[in-house]
């Protein structure tokens, strides 16, 4: 079976969106399913191994992101899609329209993932425009773009009830992103330590993320403050980039943490990430919008309890119980819960033991199976020789 995967979003642009393509990607090849991917590009790479690039110019206030030409996107994806048997779009902008453009004309089968919550985005980036107005505005574009598909995939329970909530009346699957486990075992925790000047004693929480202000890291920082009564020599380590840095920067010299706070930027995943998961005590979380939590099962994976609000998509990796523990969604709260579990990680070593296997729950080959299921049975129903040849494949 040959699937074609469009994005407005990829590597070497880092989130959550290129790792699960990547990740779906990588595995799905292994359930018989080849995938080709068209995506922006972002400098100079060149088309390979089943990726086609198109030119993109930078978004204006988020230079890390590109907007590819809409006929461009659209005269590449349509040639991508002559020879597969379904397309799944990954982003609501230019690929959106290009990927439903292209199926419809093929006479192909479309699935898109939803993986963003714009609703509680777009206030931070229009701030002088109606939050409420914003919220509608986003609601009414989802639900158009969502029903005329023939099936949506979401990540999480908590995003399949907003979408019904939208209005969005076509099928929708929950199946989140499953966690390459292999890649964030074995990391060079000490290496780590030595390399940033951080002491092998010292108790160190961690949060790993694009710098944005939907990331709620603002919460982070005032829950420290709380964290450090109980544990004054914690260690925040933030890891990433973003447009929020220069804010949480002016935050912490309000609040007076300069040395208790890390910033230490984006980091390789193949080396860098596992090494200081690695290095780390603990993983804190605080984002309200999540439409999954992937960086939570990295964790974990990673042998790290986590400490997170349980909020929106993370709470179908939090209500268990298990390898985390969710406090109030108040600093106060959860700083108190964070400073505990620093100064005294024997009495919660039960949470080190149980995120591990807790995360294998959640393997890549899981969902790269389940996906590769869904594929089948869609192109199966809008064509069921195409079908019975792919379940063949």
């Amino acid at each position: 079976m040959r699937v074609l995967m469009v994005s407005d979003v990829y590597f070497p642009r880092i989130n959550g969106v290129s790792t699960s393509i990547e990740t779906f990607r990588q595995t799905l090849a292994r359930q018989g399913v080849e995938v080709r991917l068209v995506v922006p590009r972002y400098g100079d790479e060149a088309d390979s191994d089943g990726v086609n690039r198109v030119p993109g110019r930078p978004v204006w206030g988020d230079p890390e992101d590109r907007l590819a030409g809409w006929r461009a996107m659209h005269r590449v994806v349509l040639a991508a899609a002559a020879d597969c048997d379904l397309v799944h779009i990954q982003t609501p902008f230019v690929a959106h329209y290009a990927g439903l453009a292209a199926a419809r004309k093929r006479g192909l089968p479309v699935v898109a993932t939803y993986h963003t919550l714009f609703e509680e985005y777009l206030h931070h980036y229009a701030p002088a425009l109606p939050a409420g107005w914003l919220k509608g505005q986003a609601r009414a574009f989802s639900r158009r773009q969502c029903n005329a598909l023939d099936a949506v995939i979401v990540p999480s329970s908590a995003m399949r009830e907003r979408l019904g909530a939208y209005g969005v009346d076509v099928p929708l699957h929950v199946l989140p992103t499953g966690i390459p486990l292999e890649r964030f075992t074995g990391g060079d925790g000490d290496g780590f330590r030595r390399a940033h000047g951080i002491p092998p004693s010292q108790p160190v929480a961690l949060f790993v993320g694009r710098l944005a202000h939907e990331k709620n890291i603002d919460f982070l920082l005032d829950a420290l403050v709380e964290a450090r009564k109980l544990c004054p020599d914690m260690l925040l380590v933030i890891a990433g980039e973003g447009p929020a840095e220069a804010d949480l920067r002016r935050q912490v010299a309000n609040l007076g943490l300069q040395r208790a706070v890390r910033f230490i930027g984006y980091l390789d995943r193949a080396r860098d990430l596992p090494a200081c998961y690695a290095a780390a005590d603990v993983f804190a979380f605080a984002s309200r919008t999540e439409t999954q939590g992937l960086v939570l099962l990295e964790a974990m994976a990673a042998g790290l309890p986590v400490v997170a609000l349980a909020e929106m998509g993370t709470r179908d990796i939090l209500d268990p119980g298990r390898g985390a523990i969710a406090p109030p969604a108040s600093p106060s709260a959860f700083g108190e819960v964070l400073g505990r579990l620093l100064r005294r990680p024997g009495v919660w070593s039960h949470l080190r033991d149980e995120a591990p296997v807790y995360a294998r729950e959640w393997s890549d080959t899981a969902m790269a199976a389940r996906l590769a299921s869904l594929y089948r049975d869609l192109a199966g129903a809008k064509c069921p020789e195409a079908g019975l040849s792919a379940a063949r494949a």
